[in-house]
């Protein structure tokens, strides 16, 4: 293998080899160039992430050096490009570029001492003179292809390698860019997944024993707009949210409907999954049920077990002993002795400590035997926090970069779930993003205060984009007010947004992140996806539709909600919905309307007007003629 010392030397025999990603062909690998901080400047370290795969071609010794980028401006593309296939056993020949006039730190400080206070975009993030410089190296004299694989190159200075590449695949540009809010660190950090390009996301689910509430729908609509846009900054993702289905609550709803479990889970996540398209929420990668996962979650265990953090209880139960885990606590930032003090919960009988929680609790006789399984420690059915443990292990890796949930599962749950997971030996999650609480009308969502509801509550009053618009109007960590008077007001809001692609028909476009507006959309969902910047944005964009009736701005409007679930419906439709009233009905009012006003009938057609207006009918008149929406 070949790579280059930070100082330009030529390096012989780095460890610079590792596995294809998954999508290559068998038997290739990927070689990469490392260590070139001395190339990119200071920022090197940070642009040297593994996105831009790229395949060498053959250089013609006798022509001249060439660089072929594919889709990105040539910085970007040599800044990310770094890597090359290669089959084993086969060497290549690599081109490099020599300056003997001069070293690569004489040149690299020229450009620091002036130009590098200025800088060019790419992407939305800056990238500095003293790189552009370097980069910019077509003037230095191509000595060909004298170093192959595994042989020393008899050059002592070493400017640059170069290539003539050929992106094999899409590049990630949010890599540079995103920032997200990790509740680990209790900081706005840059995000860098494990695997580059490739994001793991794994999200608590719902448990399945009733239809879901406002607060499910918070913390989902959370993680799908942070789906979504991973997805849009060209991220793959693989995104789990598992479905606990099996849980007291549960058990004793399936026992009290006469029905069985599965019946039960099975009518629930149907009714979830309907609630969920209602407002356009995506389904994810992967949806594991918790009771696949059993045998994973006894394997856990086990390894606890042998390593003495959990220990069986005299009520047949096995309990995980949080004080032998040294890290407990680091996600809600308190001691074992303020969490204590906090914990509410009695003091089991075979508890070492009230902070104690069940991996496997001990089956009860009068439970039904499809709540059992089979274990080491007898029969019973796994603890609700070893679930997550199990699952995200078994679909994403004992390592993955996001762990997401609602602001309530912060602790114990996924307090909880580190200790398991990295008490078992596991890297586990890397960035922990939680979502704020959900109130109406300023108080807590409860049963006993009343003001409990379902997402098909709602429903029965508002279509389900106005329920996503307005979710989307508060940024996912805030606190969330819930109300009738607030969903009104969005749907006024969205109404305005529809109106304007009503009136000029949106023009196919591609999204351009450098067009200002949609790099303005960007810099807000980069900042810990803020959707209340990116809705300002759409505002924007829709107010310049109605001023200079451009149908390509019309077209950016569109896109550029789409990235967010926005804005997909034909517009007439959406601004007709829910009229209660039949469409032929009132076509036949406007026309009744149009013919007094030709009678010069004024009266008459001011009250058809007023009557339709009655019924929650607006008309509006135009030079094409007259249009009705709800109001």
């Amino acid at each position: 293998m070949v790579g280059l010392q930070s100082k330009g030397l030529l390096q012989v025999g780095a460890r610079l080899v590792e596995l294809a990603f998954a999508g290559m062909q068998d038997g290739q690998i990927v070689v990469r160039i490392g260590q070139v901080w001395e190339i990119l400047g200071e920022r090197g370290e940070y642009l040297l992430c593994d996105i831009g795969l790229v395949q060498l071609h053959p250089i013609d010794a006798q022509g001249e050096p060439q660089l072929e980028i594919v889709g990105r401006a040539f910085q970007l593309g040599l800044d990310r490009g770094h890597g090359f296939l290669a089959v084993p056993g086969e060497p290549l020949a690599l081109g490099l570029i020599q300056r003997h006039s001069h070293s690569l730190r004489q040149s690299a400080e020229k450009h620091r001492d002036g130009e590098e206070k200025r800088a060019v975009h790419h992407g939305g993030k800056p990238v500095s003179r003293r790189i552009r410089a370097t980069l910019a190296a077509g003037a230095c004299r191509y000595t060909g292809p004298h170093s192959k694989v595994g042989h020393k190159a008899p050059f002592s200075a070493v400017l640059s390698l170069l290539f003539r590449v050929r992106i094999t695949r899409r590049l990630c540009l949010s890599d540079m860019s995103l920032r997200i809010y990790n509740s680990l660190a209790r900081a706005v950090q840059p995000f860098a997944p494990i695997d580059p390009g490739h994001v793991r996301m794994y999200v608590c689910g719902i448990t399945v024993y009733d239809l879901c509430h406002m607060g499910h729908l918070r913390m989902n609509m959370a993680f799908d707009v942070i789906y979504r846009w991973l997805r849009a900054a060209g991220f793959e993702v693989n995104y789990t949210r598992n479905i606990t289905d099996i849980d007291d609550k549960i058990i004793k709803r399936a026992v009290e409907r006469g029905i069985t479990i599965r019946q039960l889970t099975d009518e629930m996540s149907a009714a979830m999954h309907a609630d969920f398209a209602a407002v356009g929420l995506l389904k994810p990668t992967h949806e594991p049920r918790a009771t696949d996962y059993v045998p994973q979650m006894l394997d856990i265990i086990g390894k606890l077990e042998a390593k003495g953090l959990a220990y069986r209880a005299s009520s047949g139960d096995v309990n995980y002993a949080v004080r032998r885990f040294p890290g407990y606590g680091k996600l809600s930032g308190k001691s074992l002795d303020d969490l204590r003090a906090g914990e509410r919960v009695a003091v089991d009988d075979g508890k070492l400590d009230p902070l104690d929680f069940v991996l496997w609790k001990s089956s009860k006789t009068e439970e039904p035997a499809e709540a059992k399984w089979p274990s080491p420690w007898g029969e019973g059915r796994p603890g609700w926090h070893i679930e997550c443990s199990a699952m995200s292990c078994a679909l994403l890796g004992e390592s993955f970069d996001i762990h997401g949930g609602g602001a309530d599962l912060q602790f114990p749950h996924h307090e909880n779930e580190i200790a398991q997971s990295e008490g078992a030996g596991f890297g586990f999650a890397r960035y922990w993003l939680h979502n704020g609480f959900l109130n109406v009308d300023g108080e807590k969502m409860s049963k006993s205060l009343g003001n409990f509801f379902t997402i098909r509550d709602v429903l029965q009053k508002f279509d389900g984009e106005t329920l996503r618009f307005f979710m989307l109007r508060t940024h996912y960590r805030r606190p969330f007010n819930f109300s009738d008077a607030h969903l009104e007001d969005a749907r006024t809001a969205l109404t305005r947004l529809y109106t304007a692609l009503d009136a000029v028909a949106p023009a196919e476009v591609m999204l351009d992140w450098s067009q200002p507006q949609a790099a303005a959309f960007k810099a807000a969902m980069d900042e810990d996806f803020g959707t209340p910047g990116a809705l300002a944005v759409l505002f924007d964009l829709a107010n310049e539709v109605n001023r200079d009736r451009s149908p390509d701005k019309a077209g950016l409007l569109k896109v550029l909600a789409g990235v967010l679930g926005l804005l997909q419906q034909e517009p007439r439709a959406y601004l007709q919905a829910g009229s209660g009233l039949d469409a032929a009905a009132i076509e036949a009012q406007i026309a009744a309307r149009a013919a007094a006003k030709a009678a010069k009938d004024f009266a008459g057609a001011d009250r058809i007007r007023a009557e339709l207006l009655a019924q929650g009918i607006v008309l509006k008149d135009s030079a094409a003629g007259t249009t009705w929406t709800k109001a």
